[in-house]
C-alpha cells in the first residue's frame, strides 16, 4: 500500500491527521500502553500524552528518532510534523514530501 493511500484511509478514520495521531496508531497497533510506549521511546509518559493529544509538537529530529524506534516510515512523520507546525501557525497548507536519492 502506498503512503498516499494509507494516509487517505487513516484520514477517513481519524479526521485530520497529525503526528500525534500517527504515533498513537503506531502505539495501538503494537498493543502498548502509553507508559510502555513512553518507556520504549525514552520519553516521559506525560510528553507522549501531550504529543498524542496535539498539545505538544516535537522537533523533526525527535519525531524521526521516535518513528525509527517504532520502525515506521520517516516520510510520514516529517510530513505530519511540518503539517502540524503550519496548522499551529494558522496556515492552511498541504505539505507534500518526496524522498531524494
Amino acid at each position: 500500500m502506498s503512503t498516499k493511500s494509507l494516509s487517505q484511509r487513516l484520514q477517513k478514520i481519524y479526521g485530520r491527521l497529525t503526528f500525534g495521531s500517527y504515533l498513537r496508531s503506531a502505539r495501538t497497533m503494537q498493543d502498548k500502553t502509553q507508559k510502555d510506549m513512553a518507556d520504549f521511546l525514552g520519553i516521559p509518559k506525560s510528553m507522549l500524552c501531550d504529543i498524542e493529544k496535539g498539545r505538544q509538537i516535537p522537533s523533526i529530529y525527535l519525531a524521526v528518532k521516535m518513528i525509527r524506534k517504532c520502525k515506521l516510515p520517516e516520510i510520514m512523520a516529517v510530513k505530519y510534523i511540518m503539517q502540524d507546525q503550519l496548522y499551529q501557525a494558522g496556515l492552511k497548507f498541504d505539505v507534500q514530501i518526496k524522498k531524494v536519492a
